[in-house]
């Protein structure tokens, strides 16, 4: 297989693809709330008011130094474990924006809610459509930049069954683009590079896995993203939803 001239992406034969490698985040669902680290019920411990009171800067520091707390642990491999390093996370952030004047208390329900409250995320309509019926066809694998929690939330939405591999980053010691993460999907599936396409949200780690010699598109729900990378990115397959798979694989 061989790189296509002046593409940064592989050229791949659809009758030999075996297998769907894809992204969670932004690919296949987002948070309830609009943003990862604010939990579905974050202002039942939170007053709203004064939280939306304190200054854009102040609050993007506060969630600064929090992730840089949670991107150093580079192995956490179960809930409990997660939960124990988001109560730390959100005493950092509570450090940053005093303001809140959170308590042990309060710290530790945000965590819980974030690691433990199951909805937190809301899945594209056309995941339950297409995610189904591609799994008929093709094995399916979550290459994921995330924490154990996710696998129960695949579970509660009743979308598991469909994954006969679940690559979380926090489970394996490392993230996106390494090399790590693809080659774990492949070896569960039991297949070969050149009979998956990986599909990610990210160019980056799109070129982690074309590195590899597996197929990567990038998907851009958000139709402004989709026409900048379309525009910037033309060495790249752009495209917009799981509908776009399909039509791509057949």
């Amino acid at each position: 297989m061989q790189l296509n001239k002046g593409k940064k992406t592989l050229s791949f034969d659809k009758h030999k693809i075996k297998a769907i490698l894809i992204d969670s985040g932004t690919v296949l669902n987002a948070p309830v709330t609009g943003e990862w680290f604010i939990s579905p019920n974050f202002f039942s411990y939170v007053d709203k008011k004064n939280y939306n009171s304190i200054s854009a800067s102040q609050k993007r520091q506060a969630f600064i130094k929090a992730g840089e707390y949670i991107s150093d642990q580079n192995l956490i491999i179960n809930e409990k474990e997660e939960y124990k390093h988001f109560v730390e996370y959100y005493r950092i952030f509570s450090k940053y924006m005093p303001q809140l004047q959170l308590h042990n208390k309060q710290i530790q329900a945000i965590a819980k809610d974030l690691v433990y409250n199951y909805y937190k995320y809301s899945f594209y309509k056309d995941v339950f459509k297409f995610i189904p019926e591609l799994s008929k066809k093709y094995k399916l694998a979550v290459v994921s930049d995330a924490w154990p929690s996710l696998e129960t939330v695949f579970r509660k939405a009743n979308l598991m069954e469909y994954f006969s591999s679940f690559v979380i980053s926090s489970v394996k010691g490392v993230t996106k683009p390494n090399e790590l993460m693809y080659k774990t999907a492949l070896e569960e599936l039991k297949i070969s590079a050149e009979e998956a396409i990986f599909i990610d949200d990210s160019i980056k780690n799109c070129d982690g896995a074309i590195e590899l010699g597996i197929s990567s598109f990038v998907l851009c729900r958000d139709w402004r993203i989709y026409i900048y990378n379309k525009v910037t990115h033309r060495d790249y397959n752009i495209i917009r939803n799981l509908k776009d798979v399909r039509k791509l694989l057949n």
